[in-house]
């Protein structure tokens, strides 16, 4: 537990919020989430509107079962009020360096809260950490900038889009092509049903990454992120005939949708399955009355950020930032890295069941 010193409140612009005067009128101190602070932290994340899905208290347990990872999850409490939280992870390798990041396996997160005490604060928490592991770098994955001195790197995007309540203006929305290829779906009798289990997702999903060369990740990291978020976590599988074409995890949170994990089988392509699903995700929480599409992170240049904007998204900068500290430049641990391309063809290569096997050990450290 640490309280903030006055001078470092005062080397701050002055505070704009009620949350800064009511910082100003009770000592702001950081303390680290323990297992009774979860729910606290939790009901801050649903009404800040800075925070995320990726900010909820779960990712610490997900994050810390599936990959061994060490976290500390912040946050800036005034008056027994929580008022701003801060969730980083460290990931050690040889093979990808030393990070502390917020947070790793996660496309946002950085610092939510209202009030610029409490975001200084925790982001000088953040830096005494960051040197007392003498890490490599310091990562914050923002939707908005959060430290311009920092280093940043322009490569992925986010796509967001509001969603109507009538589902025939959500299928006139989508451009004439790729409203075609949704059509194509419904015409070859495509069948879309919520799994409670997570065995066909995996499926659609593992043989989808392998043909793209990217290790998987394990079972055991989509069983927790079912555990862990009940059902604010979600599986939709599309079927023909009783066989899987392709399934997609999504997550819940205030009035969004976020298609975070998918992908389909061989068959997929032929009968426009993942269009279908996509539109089925869409369909069904329109009906439920969700108003924000997430279609999630890409990277500039890829088939991904192309099939997103082919359904009518823009693309929206997000503002990845890292201050280096034992590194002397912003890591490229990405596929479009030249140096993992002959990788990435040795990886497609594999059998299925060996690339299941091995992916798991080396995307943990990845994040």
């Amino acid at each position: 537990m640490n309280t903030v010193t006055e001078n470092a409140l005062q080397s701050f612009s002055a505070p704009d919020s009620d949350l800064d005067r009511a910082a100003n009128s009770a000592p702001l101190i950081i303390k680290l989430m323990q297992a009774n602070d979860t729910q606290r932290w939790d009901e801050f994340v649903q009404r800040c509107p800075d925070a995320t899905f990726f900010h909820r208290a779960g990712w610490q347990s997900v994050i810390e079962r599936a990959f061994g990872h060490r976290t500390w999850f912040y946050y800036a409490e005034s008056g027994d009020e929580i008022i701003g939280v801060l969730p980083l992870a460290e990931i050690k390798s040889a093979l990808f360096g030393h990070s502390l990041c917020s947070l790793p396996f996660c496309v946002y997160g950085g610092v939510a809260s209202e009030s610029s005490a409490a975001k200084l604060a925790l982001t000088q928490k953040a830096q005494e950490l960051a040197a007392l592991l003498k890490v490599g770098y310091l990562e914050y994955r923002n939707i908005q900038p959060q430290n311009p001195s920092w280093h940043g790197k322009d490569l992925y995007v986010t796509f967001r889009k509001e969603i109507d309540p009538d589902e025939e203006k959500n299928m006139l929305a989508i451009p004439r092509k790729q409203r075609a290829m949704v059509r194509k779906g419904i015409k070859a009798e495509l069948h879309s049903e919520l799994d409670q289990g997570i065995e066909r997702f995996f499926h659609a999903y593992a043989s989808s990454v392998h043909r793209l060369g990217t290790p998987v990740l394990s079972k055991q990291f989509f069983r927790l992120l079912k555990e862990v978020f009940a059902e604010d976590c979600e599986v939709l599988t599309i079927t023909k005939d009783s066989r899987v074409i392709a399934s997609v995890m999504s997550f819940y949170f205030r009035d969004e949708v976020l298609p975070y994990y998918g992908g389909g089988t061989a068959e997929a392509r032929e009968v426009a399955g993942n269009d279908f699903m996509y539109w089925e995700l869409m369909r069904r929480a329109c009906a439920r009355g969700y108003k924000i599409f997430d279609f999630g992170r890409s990277k500039r240049g890829t088939g991904s950020f192309d099939f997103k904007k082919n359904w009518g998204f823009e693309p929206q900068p997000l503002y990845y930032e890292y201050q280096l500290h034992a590194s002397n430049a912003v890591p490229d641990n990405n596929p479009l890295n030249p140096k993992y391309q002959l990788f990435i063809k040795m990886w497609q290569r594999l059998p299925l069941s060996v690339a299941n096997f091995i992916g798991p050990h080396i995307v943990k450290n990845l994040g």
